[in-house]
């Protein structure tokens, strides 16, 4: 009978965080193990930082590895650390709450992974005020007959709308088959008119690609072979994995921050926790600057109000998850 490995502690300053069942694959690819995942994101410590700081966050947790169930927690257990930061947000629909995880140091991450969380899915606010948005998330989503070129050719097209509103975007792979773009915006509007205009922006990049872009809202009606521009992932309580977020597949792919003008060179098999640690070392953060200026979203508002005058309203909020 095997022997059970001995928990690791992990010094993550100024704190020490148990790893249990150190030894337990997660990734079957090539073996990684828990603690291979943890380190991970030790290498990684500025980044998934700076992505997931004080904005609540659901976690998938994977208790047995990425090949056994997920778990969807929102609520941080009781017998959680005492310097673990957390954020209420409310659920007005059932008249509920959740006590989520705020990330505001590396440790809170590295407790994350003991509670064998892969991957990090935070909201687009911060607890100052959850209810308005600060990140504005352009979600390439491919269709099922989508090739990764033509997610290519519209992360460019993206860009080109993005610089004729002035905004500079900052894009990743979505450790899927996609790919994000981020941009940090005043937080001085509700999550409806951000969905409004993250929709404004998809019918425009729908406009300037039709051949590749969809923005039909039920996935029936889609074509199969086209690119959906997923404005819906701006809606409250809609989550999206952050940027160096590992994803739970077999060989452990992650959310990676790309340049702009790697765009046409990468593939999203490319970014593994096998392969990012030594990127990182490199590169650095390439979300470093992503706080550095927030946007406005006026002009994308006009153009949906100009939209919803011509019948092109689109579909109603969604009910916040819960």
């Amino acid at each position: 009978m095997a022997t059970k490995a001995a928990a690791v502690e992990l010094e993550v300053e100024p704190y020490t965080v148990r790893i249990s069942s150190p030894d337990r694959v997660y990734f079957a690819a090539r073996g990684e193990t828990k603690l291979d995942l943890a380190r991970y994101y030790l290498s990684v410590g500025d980044g998934i930082v700076r992505a997931l700081r004080e904005r609540p966050c659901m976690l998938h947790r994977f208790p047995d590895g990425v090949a056994g169930p997920k778990v969807h927690q929102k609520r941080v257990p009781h017998g959680a650390p005492p310097w673990l930061e957390t954020v209420r947000v409310t659920f007005p629909r059932y008249g509920r709450h959740a006590d989520e995880l705020c990330v505001t140091k590396l440790a809170d991450v590295i407790w994350a992974v003991q509670m064998s969380t892969v991957e990090f899915h935070p909201w687009n606010s911060r607890r100052a005020d959850t209810e308005k948005p600060d990140e504005w998330r352009i979600d390439l989503d491919p269709m099922p007959e989508c090739g990764f070129d033509r997610v290519q050719r519209v992360a460019h097209v993206a860009r080109s709308v993005l610089e004729d509103l002035g905004i500079t975007g900052y894009p990743k792979t979505s450790g899927g088959r996609g790919m994000h773009i981020y941009i940090r915006i005043r937080p001085d509007w509700g999550f409806k008119d951000v969905r409004r205009a993250a929709l404004a922006f998809a019918r425009e990049v729908e406009r300037r690609a039709p051949s590749d872009v969809t923005t039909t809202w039920w996935r029936r009606d889609r074509d199969p072979k086209l690119l959906f521009v997923d404005y819906n992932q701006n809606a409250r309580d809609h989550t999206i994995a952050a940027a160096y977020s590992v994803r739970g597949n077999a060989i452990g792919t992650v959310s990676a921050p790309i340049r702009w003008d790697e765009i046409d060179d990468v593939h999203p098999d490319d970014f593994t926790i096998a392969t990012m640690p030594a990127r990182f070392a490199s590169l650095g953060d390439l979300h470093a600057g992503i706080d550095d200026e927030a946007f406005g979203i006026e002009q994308l508002l006009e153009w949906a109000e100009r939209d919803e005058k011509a019948g092109e309203s689109g579909p109603e909020d969604p009910d916040e998850e819960e």
